[in-house]
């Protein structure tokens, strides 16, 4: 028989949580277009598909984008940190892991991890990202379902091996 808690704790609400610590957040091809003069993925295509991700792993912790509309809240990226380890040429698909890195007060830290489609490591990011006020341009603190979400995240990240 299943117990009822009337008044759950924040742990009991975190151990609830469905989301699972790595979440596929991005799947692309790459196109002529996406490439440098050397054939290879362009950075900037690069930066683009880990702001995709971002936008999926912050929906998969709560965050709706009606909320930019409705309540003039979102996410301002205040810093990137990339590395590349393999190029992607043309006709190259891969895809990317996220995971929350760090929860705070107003902002999150997410990691993602860039693969081509043989498991290959090419790049890898870590976005610092604030919750925003929109209208008053400032930090807000995290929504409690965003805050429940990305802590119960690390909460099981800790039995798999950091990004």
């Amino acid at each position: 028989m299943e117990t009822i808690v009337a008044n759950p704790s924040r742990a009991e609400l975190i151990a609830a949580s469905s989301l699972e610590a790595l979440l596929r957040t991005y799947s692309g091809v790459v196109y002529p277009l996406n490439c440098d003069a050397m054939g290879h993925m362009n950075v900037q295509y690069y930066v683009a598909a880990f702001d995709q991700a971002m936008w999926h792993l912050v929906h998969a912790l709560g965050y709706r984008a009606e909320w930019q509309t409705e309540h003039s809240q979102g996410w301002a990226d205040v810093q990137h940190t990339v590395s590349f380890s393999k190029e992607l040429k043309i006709g190259s698909l891969f895809y990317i892991d996220s995971t929350v890195g760090r929860v705070g007060q107003t902002s999150l830290t997410t990691l993602h991890k860039l693969y081509d489609m043989t498991g290959n490591l090419s790049a890898a990011n870590e976005i610092k990202s604030v919750y925003f006020d929109l209208k008053e341009r400032r930090s807000l603190p995290l929504p409690d379902v965003i805050r429940l979400e990305a802590e119960q995240s690390l909460f099981r990240l800790q039995d798999i091996q950091p990004l």
